[in-house]
């Protein structure tokens, strides 16, 4: 055996994708997976990995008082580097652009231990937009021992970036993997709030549009903007009804319900758990969004997106037709989202790229090949 591979989450993002690495690893007698739950959002690591049958092998614990970055980093980074100290890992890998996967870098990269970076690459060239995630990403690849870029575009942007190609393999990202694993299990709808507009999808003909805003630079009058396109959408549509998970911040929250909780046909949820989350996208006519994982999700299902934001690192959605850039500004919300539900769109399966659902395979190979004997020592003394 190679060694402990530490697969780190503190996100329900990053614990859906590291999820069908874990499984992919399970089988392969030459890596050990090690599921590290960093604390970053309480629980929602835990919930997330419980569909796939996982759960967290080791978790960090916390008190966090002010909800500063620089609070969550100098918790989270003493706490990785004395568990790489302790359980001395082959390989450290990180997923994406959080707060987790920055700190994780540092600890191993401190400790010369190789960084695995998954979903490396993704660029939307704007350090504020989105933020903090841009610096985050662009920091990591600069000590990442093997970059996992999910698309070609991705792996194009690291080798702009003087990133040397031999470290930058195409795997297609995990989250398609994930979503259809859990598409397959097919389990009802855990949320009541699911069932009901479901029942009215199924027995009534209505339409379903799903809607989640989240990004701290969608907080305040750009959700405000958004929130009353999505009440002058529904008007228009008799038939349509809304499912809208709002974000766990309490402003946020009220926000929600002083423009669309009183509307008949607008339901307003919690966080959704991930096998809801991907049942609505199955049902749904049209999904509104500023969250980066629907943006890649969606397109297994054929449901066109509409992306809440000015820019996305996530181009390869529009350049395949799976989702339109519509901003924040009202009218052209409503303009696109017309669109799209007079023409009953569909996104054609073909056109997903961001993988074929075999991409934790890859990633499991790539690692055994990194860490065959005497390769990693050379990537780090480089």
């Amino acid at each position: 055996m190679i060694g402990e591979v530490l697969l780190l989450a503190g996100t329900r993002p990053e614990a859906v994708k590291i999820a069908p690495v874990a499984m992919a690893m399970a089988d392969c007698a030459a890596l050990c997976p090690v599921i590290v739950n960093s604390g970053q959002h309480a629980g929602m690591v835990q919930q997330a990995l419980r569909p796939f049958g996982l759960r967290p092998d080791v978790e960090l614990a916390f008190d966090r008082r002010t909800g500063s970055q620089a609070e969550l980093v100098a918790a989270v980074l003493p706490a990785l580097d004395e568990l790489i100290v302790q359980r001395r890992p082959a390989a450290v890998l990180v997923h994406g652009d959080t707060s987790t996967t920055l700190a994780g870098a540092l600890a191993a990269f401190w400790r010369q231990v190789p960084v695995v970076h998954l979903e490396a690459g993704l660029r939307s060239g704007d350090l504020a937009a989105p933020y903090p995630e841009e610096g985050s990403r662009q920091m990591v690849a600069r000590i990442a021992a093997l970059h996992l870029a999910p698309t070609k575009a991705a792996a194009l942007a690291l080798r702009a970036e003087a990133v040397p190609s031999d470290r930058i393999v195409v795997t297609g990202n995990t989250v398609v993997d994930a979503v259809q694993h859990i598409a397959r299990v097919d389990q009802p709808a855990i949320d009541p709030a699911l069932s009901a507009v479901e029942h009215r999808v199924d027995t009534l003909g209505a339409r379903l549009m799903l809607v989640t805003a989240h990004r701290r630079e969608s907080w305040g009058e750009p959700l405000n903007r958004v929130l009353h396109a999505v009440r002058d959408v529904v008007e228009r549509h008799p038939d349509l009804v809304v499912l809208l998970p709002v974000h766990p911040n309490p402003a946020v929250g009220a926000q929600v319900r002083t423009v669309l909780g009183d509307h008949p046909r607008v339901t307003v949820t919690g966080p959704l758990d991930y096998p809801d989350l991907v049942r609505a996208l199955r049902f749904a006519d049209l999904v509104l969004t500023d969250s980066g994982g629907i943006q890649e999700e969606a397109p297994s299902f054929g449901t066109p997106v509409l992306v809440l934001r000015d820019v996305t690192e996530r181009r390869e959605a529009l350049d395949a037709g799976c989702a339109w850039l519509v901003g924040t500004e009202p009218s052209r919300i409503v303009a696109e989202a017309e669109r799209v539900l007079a023409s009953g769109l569909r996104v054609a399966l073909d056109r997903n790229p961001y993988g074929d659902g075999r991409s934790a395979g890859r990633v499991v190979h790539e690692l055994v090949r990194l860490l065959s004997p005497g390769r990693h020592h050379a990537l780090i003394a480089s």
